[in-house]
């Protein structure tokens, strides 16, 4: 029995798909898989759990953020993002090398998974296999799809993108926007997205920057691309 069958039988849902609160106490004896630990990993957002049901939860009881308790308060009809990936772009990307680290090994931290480019998975159209793109995806290796996972985390919670410059070496933050996301905008631009694509624009800036400069100092008159637009 899974560990979703079996808080299911602990929380004994209704037809209408409302259950109890379940307190995290119970969880001991034949229950004991549940105990949430440092995570929830079979009650996240994109678990079958929250695809199938709102969740409640309570954290009122004991100080600090821990979940006290849990509750079903009914069925989820809202359309949810399906993370699963056509097997023909699974099967191309997996031969290519880890676009962070360059590797594609046999070793746990180096087998190549396929990383959806948009860390928040909000995008329905990349939801539905049929309509995926084969550059919607990324070859990461575990090591750095395991980074990337917890920073896509910490900038949903603040809505402040990760800079580029915490890598050594990067000459700019973003190749579009600036820190604050925005829907409009996406997570394009930050190097999490597409680090491929920020090595090349920041190539093209700085080669852009530096004719930009001979040119300024040979003819004053010279209007940079920029003074131009």
């Amino acid at each position: 029995m899974g560990l979703i069958d079996l808080f299911l039988e602990l929380a004994q849902p209704n037809e209408k798909g409302e259950s109890r609160w379940v307190k995290t106490s119970e969880f001991i004896g034949k229950y004991k898989p549940l105990e949430l630990g440092n995570g929830w990993s079979w009650g996240r957002a994109s678990s079958p759990l929250q695809r199938t049901y709102n969740v409640d939860v309570d954290r009122s009881i004991t100080p600090g953020n821990r979940i006290d308790a849990i509750r079903l308060t009914g069925f989820n009809d809202a359309p949810h993002f399906n993370q699963t990936i056509r097997k023909d772009i699974c099967d191309e990307i997996r031969k290519r090398k880890c676009v962070m680290l360059g590797v594609n090994g046999t070793s746990e931290n180096t087998k190549i998974e396929v990383d959806h480019k948009d860390g928040r998975k909000n995008d329905m159209r990349i939801s539905n296999q049929s309509t995926q793109k084969l550059e919607d995806f990324q070859p990461l290796c575990k090591a750095a799809n395991d980074i990337k996972r917890q920073i896509c985390k910490n900038c949903k919670a603040t809505d402040k993108r990760w800079d580029a410059r915490n890598i050594e070496g990067n000459p700019y933050s973003f190749y579009e926007g600036d820190e604050n996301y925005n829907e409009e905008q996406g997570c394009v631009g930050c190097y999490q997205y597409d680090p491929v694509e920020y090595r090349i624009r920041s190539v093209q800036k700085v080669s852009q920057e530096s004719i930009d400069t001979v040119m300024s100092k040979l003819y004053p008159n010279y209007k940079t691309k920029s003074d131009k637009q």
